[in-house]
Order: structure tokens, then sequence, then C-alpha cells
């Protein structure tokens, strides 16, 4: 229950007390190497002494576990399952295809930490639909068909579907990282309105993908395709873990136009943020000729929208947040 006082045996006190959870910087040695790690420790608010409660070892070791693995650049155990899920496999028949020990997915999976070599092996199967196709057309001799047939046809689904640029693959991981919940709709507005103050801010274009003038706004195909199984849920599925750190392509202004607009349109539904794309003289104009509920795929050009968002800045000043939330409230 929340607000629920904690209390354990303390050792010290030889009776039950009320205990406080604190984080702890401590230094372990591994394989030769120091390492610093901050852990979770129960203390006892009447003596001040460190308590052993049930759960506390096994909750320290996972923290470490992290830690290392995030110091040293290795798979975790959830890249592992979602390197299983995203190519509908087998433990032993992904084994096999990295060119691993028929057990060696299944040691990994209890807590065995891999090498920087066999962890670089495993990320880039997860983040690379090609190489993961290759490595299985390698190694297809040691798989079961039907585990080799499953493998081959994510890879190709996968490879198909990721179509769009590289730059937009980091735009869309640096979005779920940032944001909690994103649905497809929320997904392609936040696109659109980072393309417009990158390029009112910068001078030229985010990304290469160009929109089309959809009846619910903006709407960039590729992604539509990509994530069109969701519908309005929220975006949540281990085929797409294959994002994770793709935003690392993105440099600093990229990042700061992506900033500004998810700290801002960011905090609104992907149903508001249609009602001002809706107002938005890119949409309006590509929709020019069509009513209210026709469909459509008309091009909005990226001039367009670069031409709109600069009269936008030179009014607002959108390079700020201020400036930014003035013209939604404006908008809304």
């Amino acid at each position: 229950m929340a607000g629920k006082e904690r209390k354990d045996f303390c050792v010290e006190c030889r009776d039950i007390k009320p205990y406080s959870l604190r984080k702890e910087s401590i230094t372990k040695t591994i394989r030769g190497k120091d390492y610093d790690f901050v852990i979770t420790t129960a203390i006892c608010e009447e003596c001040g002494s460190e308590m052993n409660i049930p759960g506390l070892l096994d909750a320290n070791a996972h923290e470490i576990d992290e830690q290392y693995r995030a110091a040293e650049g290795l798979v975790t155990i959830e890249d592992i399952e979602n390197l299983l899920k995203v190519y509908n496999i087998g433990k032993a028949p992904l084994s096999l295809a990295l060119g691993f020990g028929e057990v060696t997915i299944t040691r990994y999976l209890a807590g065995q930490v891999p090498s920087k070599e066999y962890s670089d092996i495993v990320r880039h199967a997860l983040s690379s639909p090609t190489f993961m196709k290759d490595m299985l057309e390698k190694n297809k001799e040691k798989i079961a068909y039907t585990a080799y047939s499953k493998g081959i046809s994510a890879a190709v689904s996968m490879e198909k579907t990721f179509s769009v640029s590289d730059k937009m693959l980091g735009i869309i991981s640096y979005i779920f990282e940032a944001e909690e919940e994103v649905t497809p709709l929320m997904l392609q507005k936040l696109l659109y309105f980072i393309q417009g103050v990158y390029t009112a801010l910068f001078g030229n274009y985010i990304f290469t993908e160009t929109s089309e003038a959809w009846q619910h706004g903006p709407v960039y195909r590729d992604v539509y395709d990509l994530f069109r199984d969701f519908k309005y849920n929220p975006i949540d599925d281990a085929r797409f873990s294959i994002l994770r750190e793709k935003e690392d392509l993105l440099n600093d202004n990229e990042r700061l136009a992506t900033d500004l607009v998810l700290k801002t349109f960011g905090m609104y539904s992907g149903k508001t943020l249609e009602r001002i794309t809706h107002k938005e003289d890119p949409w309006v104009h590509a929709r020019k000729g069509y009513n209210e509920f026709e469909s459509s795929n008309e091009e909005i050009s990226n001039e367009s929208i670069k031409e709109y968002f600069s009269l936008v800045n030179d009014k607002y000043n959108i390079s700020s947040i201020e400036g930014l939330n003035s013209y939604i409230r404006t908008m809304l």
C-alpha cells in the first residue's frame, strides 16, 4: 500500500524497526577491473545501521549486472529476449544461427554475461535484419528447417518494413526513449512538427521523406506502414527494439529541434496535434479541393513546411519553448 511504513528486523537493535531505502555508491572488482556501482541499501531509521531485508541481495545483483553491462557495452537479457521474439526463433536455433554453441543463448538468459565479441554479434543481429538474414543463410545447415524458415521470413519482413531513412529511424528512436506512450497518430504529427521546427531554425531538412495530406493530418506513408498494426493504441512491440540506440545518428542541432518539439507538442494527444495541423497552411493547401472526410494522398512538400514554419518562427521565435507554447496556444 502506498505510504505504508517499511519495517523489518534490525540486527543491531535486535527488534523490528522501520527502515528507509537509499542509494549507495560501491566499488567492485570484476575480471581484474574496478567498477563504480550505485546500489539500493536499507537503513534502520533508529540506529542508522544497514539492514538485510528480503529480496535486497537479488535486487543489488540485478542493479550491478545492469550497470556492468552498460559500462562494457554488453547486451542485456531483455535484448536477447527481444531477439527471440523479433525473429520468432527458439534459443538453440538462435545460438546456432549466430555461430555460437547450442546452449549459449540459454546460458545468457540464465544470467551468464557474454563476451564483448559475442555481445556485439547479438547486438548486430538485433539492429540489422540484413545481418540476421545473412547469419541464418550461413548456418542454415545447422538449424531445423522450420526454425530457419520462420527466421528468414521475419528477417525479410523486417528488411521491407524498415525502409525509412536512418535519420528518420533515429528521430523515431529518440521519441520512443523520451515519451512514455506514443500512438501512431501522435508519432506522425511529432515527425511533421520536428521537420517544421528544424527547417525554420537551421534552413535545411532533418530527413528527406515527404508527408501526405491525409484526412487526419500529415502522414509519412512508410512510417504509417511500419506501425499500422497498432492503430490508435500505444506502440509497444519487440519487433521495434531494433530502433534502440538509433538516436545516436542525430547531431546536436537535430536533438535540439526534437527536444523542443517533445517538450511542447509532445505534451498533447495525437488528436489535439491533428487539430493543429488542420489549421496550418501546408496541410490546408495540399488538401485544396477535398472535403473534410475525403481521402487523399497529395504530397505536402518539405519546401511548403519550411516556408510556413519560417513565418511562424519570425512571429513567435520557436527556438524557445516559450515561443512554441505561445504558437500552440494560438492554434488551439
